[in-house]
């Protein structure tokens, strides 16, 4: 363990002293400007927008997909399935990333751009989030990729936390008349909260970092608006260095750690966040 603090703690130091340089060129308007134009101008605030306004929207598409995906696992998938489907959502789990976005690129980008948006658009009559011209590379068709990309960590991870719920509480609960919707809602959720708000937290940690399948879907551009509609284009934070790093040097580079370190605090932000939440659950079960 000590050799693993010593590793991390060294990563860290290194990567924040790499881009103190560009602390000092950017100063206080890295985090205020809007405007994010590698080799000319350095405002992050779309860049991290852009990676809020996914990560969020990825875990409203798969959080209740998965918890759900993984009581069906537990619960209602035949016992003779039950390895099949695990072995299945382990397998998408570690898919690589570049594959959902050849996916993304080859399949959704065209059904979105024809169908989806359009019909979006036209529903709510061009009103706000759904305005703009569909485009199908953009915000939403990235973060619905995304959400497929987290949805089999959820499962997977949500899925052995309840397994761990004690069968005795189960079938005490049924015996005494709960149906099997009362029991999901009143025993087995309950019981296992901090777990699952823990496979919630791998699921955001893998979408706050995910940088090549968004850095195909959301636009591809060289500058990066702020993500104020559905149908924009943008970019992240994680997928804004894989774009640029191979085009940067000197302090352009040191910009770019900058955007790591910022991208490391927001993933701190969440652990101690969602650590908080766990910690406060498992006190009122002590």
């Amino acid at each position: 363990m000590t050799a693993s603090v010593a590793v991390i703690a060294t990563f860290v130091g290194m990567l924040v002293d790499q881009s103190i340089p560009g602390w000092e060129l950017v100063g206080g308007k890295f985090f205020t400007s809007t405007d994010w134009n590698f080799g000319v101008s350095y405002g992050a605030l779309p860049l991290i927008a852009g990676t809020f306004v996914t990560t969020m929207l990825a875990l409203l598409l798969a959080a209740p997909i998965g918890i759900g995906s993984a009581l069906a696992i537990v619960y209602l998938v035949p016992q003779r399935l039950k390895f099949l489907v695990s072995s299945l959502v382990a397998l998408l789990a570690v898919v690589p990333s570049i594959v959902y976005g050849v996916w993304g690129v080859l399949t959704l980008e065209h059904w979105s751009s024809f169908s989806a948006e359009p019909f979006l658009s036209q529903l709510f009559h061009g009103h706000w989030p759904f305005s703009g011209v569909p485009r199908g590379a953009g915000i939403m068709i990235g973060s619905m990729v995304l959400a497929v990309m987290i949805l089999p960590i959820i499962t997977a991870v949500g899925s052995d936390v309840i397994r761990t719920v004690p069968n005795e509480v189960v079938e005490g609960a049924i015996a005494l008349g709960a149906t099997r919707a009362q029991v999901i809602r009143k025993v087995v959720l309950p019981s296992c909260k901090s777990g699952l708000i823990g496979a919630v937290s791998l699921g955001t940690a893998r979408a706050l970092g995910e940088t090549i399948a968004l850095a195909t879907l959301l636009g591809g551009l060289s500058y990066s608006p702020m993500p104020d509609y559905l149908f924009a284009t943008g970019s992240t934070l994680a997928a804004e260095i894989v774009k640029d790093f191979g085009g940067g040097f000197g302090l352009q580079t040191s910009v770019l750690d900058c955007l790591g370190v910022t991208l490391l605090v927001i993933v701190a932000l969440v652990f101690l966040f969602a650590r908080g939440i766990v910690n406060r659950n498992l006190r009122k079960f002590t």
